[in-house]
Parts: C-alpha cells; structure tokens; sequence
C-alpha cells in the first residue's frame, strides 16, 4: 500500500508562520504605494516600471532633446522661430499619415499603401477642382471619401478574404500609384489654387497673437480639468488614481511647453492652421482609442485575436474599420502634402514618404508587435523625422546620408521596443 505525500490531509490548516501568511494575503497594489509615500514613492514607482520595460515616451523624447541640441550646436539658424515653425507645418502632411499607421500598427499589422493612396487624393482633388470645375469643399469632400473607400477595400480583402495585410497593401500600393498616374494625364502636374481652400490648409496662419496664446491656454486648462475630473471618479470608484500634486506638475510641464511653443510662433508668421488641425486630430483619435469601445476592441484584437473573437468581438469588422482609418488619414495627409507645394504631381505618394509615415509611428512610440501606442506617437515621431530632415539640410548634407540616419533611428527604436517586450513578458506584463 503507497501513500500520497503530495495530498493534503482534509479540514483547517494552521500556518507554520501566521505574521507572513497573514502578509501574504493582501496584494498591493504598487500604484497605490506612491499616495502614501510622496516623492519617494514616485522614484519607486519609475524604477518598477524601466525594470518592467514600461518606457513609455522617454526615448523619443530623450532623442528629440538630443537631437534638437546638436543640431542647434553646429547651426546657429536651427532652433530660429521661422525655422521651427516650418517644421512644425512640413511635419503635418505625413504626420497625418502616421496616425492611420498607428492604428494599424496596434492591430500588429501594416499598411504599404499609405503613400500612393496619398498621392490619389491630392490627384483627384486637382481633378475634379481644377480640371472639371468642381467646388473645392466638394472635390475635397470626395478625395478624402476615396482614401477611405480604398483602405477599406484592402480591410476587406485582408479580414474576409483571408489575404495576408502585407500583400494586400503591397498590391494597393501599386494599383493606386498607377491610378494616380492614369487620372494625371499625359500632363502629370496640376497645379492648384494658390489662395483656395486646400493651399491654405499649410499656408494660413493666425497672425494674432492672441490666437496661439489663447489655444495654449485652452489645452492647459482642458488638461487640467480633464486628469482632475477623471481623478474624482477613480477615487469614487476605488480604484488607483493620482494625487492632486502630480496633476498640477503634469500641468505646469504641459503650460511650459504649450506657452514656448505659443511664443515661437508668434515670434514668425503666427499660428499655423495645419499645426491647430493637426493637434485637433490628435486630441480626437487619442479620445477614441482610449475612451470608447470601439478602441478597446482594436487594443484587445492586438493582443489576442483569438481571446477578442471568443469575447464577441466582430474581429473583421474592426479590421476592415481599422484599414478605413488608415486610408483616410493617408487622404488627408496627401492633401497637406498638395497644399504644401499648391500641386498635383506624379511623384506624390512616392520617394520616402511610406517610409517616413511608418517610422515616425514606430520611433513615437507604437509598438510593431500590436496593442501598445497612442496616436501622440505619431506627433513626437515624425518631429524627429523632420527636425532631422532639416537639420541636415542646414547642414548642406545630402539626402543619402538623411535616409542612412533615418534608417539607424528607426532601427534602434525597434530594438529597443523588441528589448523591452522581452522584459515585459519576464515580468509578467505582456
């Protein structure tokens, strides 16, 4: 007759130790730590979180100051308000861009069409205004409606047909860079309306200087109210929230750079209308990836497409949405791109702009592996794209070596995300 060691014997146990049993039982959580103890709580609090391999912006971040703090020691001209303020408009056209890459790149996919779907919208806004004589809101209206109409028939054949999201772009980025050129003509260029509504989406600026003053005012305030507000409901709800201090210096750092920027622009032209737009469609994906339904659906499909379908999630729907966002936003970034050279050419869509628009969502911040990143990501990533662009250029050097830097950038971004996966699986966090 054998006995089982490993069975335990029926009825109440009694811990050898009851002070660490009776530790162990309470789990806590380490976010609510940082309440209790102030500023030591908060050093504690970042040290988990780089030993988790939760990163967050700072690399951007540390790499934009790096950058910008070079460039500004071998050209005196870089760090100028007119030089800034162009880089914060030449950053529109792809950063639009970008942000469909972001949503994309969250369900662990890719998009290779975004360029040439650019480049058919600035093509059939020129058409249809210029050639046919059609009201501008109007042919604009329609261009942006093609970028969607597009992405979503590439959703289509990449969530209900079974297709892989690679081929299906890479076809796209073909058919459309040839129906770009069909619809251009013989000609190829056409150019557009100097003082029309599309030329003055990057060529308008607020000249008042209470208008940049004022939107920088506003977004602090909103800011404020906003993490103070949502603060109130976490702590009616019991759960993890900040102190009321760490709001205030979260607001302070926002006010610091909102007001600086405020300042550079009004020191050149004033507020550029491309940079109030763009901050608008930051502000509203980043409202509905991480406030609605609809973009908890697309963070769950990048986790586990499999765990998202079992919840009852209509994993084809969201894909072939997803794909619709994207092509959208390549629309409207080839319209900015339009606007900045008042053209519609065949070379629209095409050089390093694909490039450029998946690296500036990748360098920002989003993941390549899905489910992490914010449409902010976008924002900070292709401000070192083009600070880099322009730094060089100032600098006299040629495009090769720009491509070579821009490579190097994005390579180490993508180690240091796959880097930081891996700590994040060892510590049980993705």
């Amino acid at each position: 007759m054998s006995i089982d060691k490993t069975s335990a014997p029926a009825g109440p146990q009694t811990a050898e130790n009851p002070e660490a049993a009776a530790g162990s039982d309470v789990a806590v959580d380490p976010r609510l730590l940082v309440r209790e103890q102030g500023f030591a709580g908060y050093v504690g609090e970042f040290k988990r979180k780089i030993r988790a391999g939760d990163l967050g912006s700072i690399p951007v971040v540390v790499g934009l100051i790096v950058i910008w703090a070079i460039f500004a020691s071998l050209n005196s001209n870089f760090l100028t308000a007119g030089n800034l303020s162009d880089i914060s408009v030449a950053m529109v056209g792809t950063g639009m861009i970008a942000v469909g890459i972001v949503f994309v790149l969250l369900l662990g996919e890719i998009d290779l069409s975004v360029g040439s779907v650019s480049g058919v919208a600035g093509a059939t806004f020129a058409v249809l205004n210029i050639t046919h004589g059609m009201a501008e809101w109007l042919a604009l209206i329609l261009a942006i409606l093609t970028g969607a109409v597009a992405g979503a028939i590439h959703g289509f054949f990449f969530a209900r047909v079974g297709v892989p999201a690679f081929a299906v772009t890479l076809a796209g980025l073909l058919f459309w860079n040839g129906f770009m050129l069909q619809i251009l003509g013989s000609n190829g260029t056409i150019n557009l309306d100097d003082s029309g509504l599309v030329a003055k989406l990057s060529g308008y600026y607020f000249s008042d200087v209470a208008a940049a003053y004022g939107l920088a005012a506003v977004a602090v305030v909103v800011f404020f109210l906003t993490a103070f507000f949502d603060n109130r409901r976490r702590e009616a709800a019991g759960v993890p929230s900040r102190p009321l201090s760490e709001i205030i210096v979260r607001t302070v750092l926002l006010a610091v750079v909102a007001f600086a920027a405020a300042a550079v622009f009004n020191q050149y032209k004033g507020l550029p209308l491309a940079v109030v737009l763009f901050l608008a469609v930051l502000v509203i994906t980043d409202f509905v990836l991480r406030r609605t339904a609809y973009g908890r659906k697309i963070f769950a499909l990048g986790g586990s497409i499999e765990a998202s379908r079992r919840a009852g999630i209509n994993v084809a729907a969201v894909r072939i949405s997803v794909y619709a966002i994207s092509g959208t936003f390549a629309a409207i970034g080839g319209l900015f791109i339009a606007s900045k050279i008042t053209s519609a050419n065949q070379g629209a869509g095409g050089g390093d702009l694909l490039m450029n628009a998946i690296a500036a969502a990748v360098i920002g911040g989003t993941s390549l592996f899905g489910g992490r990143g914010r449409t902010w990501n976008a924002l900070l990533g292709v401000l070192v794209i083009v600070s880099i662009q322009y730094g060089l250029a100032l600098q006299g050097i040629a495009s090769p070596v720009q491509y070579m830097i821009t490579g190097g950038v994005l390579l180490a971004t993508v180690v240091i995300d796959a880097v930081t996966r891996k700590t994040q699986k060892s510590a049980g966090r993705a």
